[in-house]
């Protein structure tokens, strides 16, 4: 069993959508029992652009406490409401890096990232979702401002891409105890495989939806997931080197089509320290 308690990492840019993130977060803390790092970064040019050095360091000393300030007034809020403890760092400087720095030093069981808008937009500008997936090899929950999970209200849990011993996390495990019954499994596969799937549902409190891999499988997805209310999947990463390449594609359509948080798993799976 683990002893200590598992570790969110949260990376935000301070948009609109932090709030969603936030009880994204929470929600997931309070279920898994973790604590929360909230971190965020900002380049330096996006704060002194033609300054002498005394007048960039006064520039850059003001940003620090308007930083400071900010991110309080977004994370206290929660943490009077849910009674929880959020920890917070920021800096200044090369955004891949500070980012990868910070991993090191926190060493996250999960990192918590908003969730992009389309193909052409990446977060904080500089295509960190596809950074943080590959680079963090533990979990990775990517926050949607839609069907949001909140504490203390219904959660309901989906899996897609394996079945339920596929996912061996505690924590995961712990988030399949806790959800609304039945728990629902979702997966898509070639059509001529479509007859040889075993419909035997994966536990007596599982349903099991197949879709057909075409071009609008992802969307056919995605709305069975709002339909069945589904504000949680839990998305299997994979070890197979031999699928990875094609494994990859699909969860990058999945982080940009479907309209629910995702928790993509440990890569490695892990399941405790």
């Amino acid at each position: 069993m683990k002893t200590n308690k598992y570790k969110i990492l949260v990376l935000s840019d301070l948009n609109k959508n932090t709030d969603s993130i936030l009880k994204n977060t929470v929600s997931l803390s309070k279920m898994i029992d973790a604590e929360i790092d909230f971190f965020h970064v900002k380049k330096p040019i996006d704060i002194v652009e033609r300054e002498s050095q005394l007048s960039a360091m006064r520039v850059i000393n003001k940003e620090q406490l308007g930083t400071k300030k900010k991110i309080q007034e977004f994370l206290d809020p929660f943490s009077k409401s849910y009674d929880v403890n959020i920890n917070f760092t920021f800096a200044f400087g090369n955004i891949k890096h500070e980012i990868k720095e910070h991993i090191k030093t926190v060493k996250p069981d999960i990192i918590v990232l908003g969730k992009r808008k389309a193909k052409t937009m990446r977060f904080i500008g500089d295509n960190i979702t596809d950074f943080v997936l590959k680079t963090h090899k533990g979990a990775i929950m990517i926050a949607s401002s839609e069907n949001v999970l909140e504490p203390k209200k219904e959660f309901n849990l989906g899996l897609f891409n394996g079945k339920v011993e596929s996912f061996k996390m505690t924590f995961v495990e712990n988030l399949i105890a806790q959800t609304q019954k039945p728990l629902k499994s979702f997966n898509i596969i070639e059509s001529n495989a479509l007859n040889e799937q075993n419909n035997t549902p994966l536990t007596e409190k599982t349903v099991d939806y197949v879709f057909d891999k075409n071009d609008n499988a992802i969307k056919n997805l995605s709305n069975y997931l709002v339909k069945n209310k589904v504000n949680l999947l839990c998305v299997n990463r994979g070890k197979s080197k031999k699928k990875s390449k094609a494994l990859k594609s699909e969860i990058n359509d999945i982080i940009d089509e479907v309209n629910v948080s995702l928790l993509i798993t440990d890569s490695e799976q892990k399941q405790t320290h």
